[in-house]
């Protein structure tokens, strides 16, 4: 496994001259090529146009569905560019409510841990259709209860949605396992996993998952540009569903009242595309390829244990993390959560607010009217980590 030279990361960062950038779950910093990368294809579209310029660029386009596939372990044909992460895993939804309808009775199942824009959508459908929406229960380390999952299957269950690292409480969701469980009872539920916070810092294998939707953005552990994302589907959302809506990019209009969709997940895609944007993606994930996922999240994770062991022994502050295995998410308690925010962004140190409206499900566990997550990237210096805790202590006093 190759070693991180955080130094030459650093200096492929031109941010770090900056800040101390501790919001990487949030939207990291790019690496230069990153940013060079949507420029160039900028330019090339001021200078000659913007469809002749997606023209020059295609070949550097199909890449990137080839580099999401590399980096998932996917079948690049079942890859889909779009706009977000959120925008990935309504199109998987949007496809199951409109092909594989649901009705009363139906059961849909959650994470404890799942995060707001996932569970809205099934709220709604609940209240359209008459199915339900239900908690899986936690382990006792606070992750997805394997066997709990287990004695909850029935025919019934006709929709699964784990998140693989949820965005505010630090642990990492069994993904394999559940995948294992619904293969073991034959279900016929469709499995989405939101890998929005581990794509990029943890490996994900979505030939080993075995989902039917993989989602994820650009902007977090990747350190691609906002507003980029992609959705993974595989070989059953090819068979059995159909995307709603279809543009003309998604199916061709044959006939006064026949179509027929695109081959492979480009039917989950739409025609317009800022092209500018998807190259950039491109763009990071390569360059997190080159540096190896597994070395990544090497680094990501000593960074947050050195942070998690630092911040414990502050008074006032409570490590929220729970998890046998945890992420690069450091979520802790504290008295004024925003205002230790400010304090650290008034120090030149990024950190963020999370608030219940993000996960009621985990926030009602303890009443936490807000956390302050702190999430390193490999970038970052164990100097960065001590000087974080050293101020997170004295705004606390």
């Amino acid at each position: 496994m190759p070693r991180i030279d955080v130094n030459a990361l650093r200096a492929d960062t031109p941010g770090c001259a900056n800040v101390t950038h501790l919001n990487n779950a949030g939207s990291a910093l790019p690496p230069t090529v990153v940013t060079d990368t949507m420029v160039a294809h900028l330019r090339r579209e001021e200078q000659v146009g913007g469809y002749e310029a997606h023209a020059e660029a295609r070949d550097r386009v199909a890449g990137v569905y080839a580099s999401v596939a590399q980096l998932v372990n996917a079948p690049v044909e079942h890859v889909a560019l779009v706009e977000s992460a959120t925008v990935a895993w309504d199109r998987g939804l949007q496809a199951i409510a409109f092909s594989d309808p649901l009705a009363p009775g139906d059961r849909m199942l959650v994470s404890g841990s799942e995060y707001a824009s996932n569970v809205l959508p099934l709220l709604q459908l609940a209240r359209r259709t008459g199915a339900s929406v239900e908690v899986i229960p936690d382990g006792e380390d606070g992750a997805v209860d394997l066997d709990a999952l287990d004695a909850m299957l029935d025919e019934q269950v006709r929709i699964v949605s784990i998140n693989h690292a949820p965005s505010q409480n630090g642990l990492v969701n069994d993904v394999v396992g559940v995948g294992d469980v619904l293969r073991r009872h034959g279900s016929p539920a469709w499995y989405l996993v939101d890998a929005c916070q581990s794509a990029g810092q943890l490996p994900v294998d979505m030939g080993r998952i075995g989902c039917d939707v993989l989602s994820a953005t650009g902007r977090k552990f990747l350190r691609g540009p906002r507003a980029t994302g992609f959705l993974v589907v595989s070989q059953r959302m090819l068979d059995d569903l159909e995307p709603f809506p279809a543009d003309l990019h998604a199916a061709t209009w044959t006939g006064l009242d026949t179509y027929e969709l695109a081959q492979g997940a480009a039917r989950f895609e739409s025609w317009e595309k800022a092209y500018a944007a998807l190259l950039g993606m491109g763009a990071a994930i390569d360059y997190a390829l080159g540096c190896g996922i597994e070395a990544i999240s090497e680094r990501i994770g000593a960074l947050a244990a050195r942070a998690r062991s630092g911040l414990a022994a502050v008074p006032g502050v409570i490590v929220r993390d729970r998890g046998s295995v945890q992420s690069g998410i450091i979520t802790i308690r504290v008295d004024d959560a925003a205002g230790i925010v400010a304090g650290l962004r008034a120090r030149g140190i990024n950190t963020s607010l999370s608030t219940p409206d993000y996960s009621q499900i985990d926030f009602g566990r303890d009443h936490a009217l807000g956390l302050v997550r702190i999430s390193p990237h490999a970038y970052n210096t164990e100097d960065e980590i001590d000087m974080m805790v050293a101020a997170v202590a004295e705004l606390c006093r």
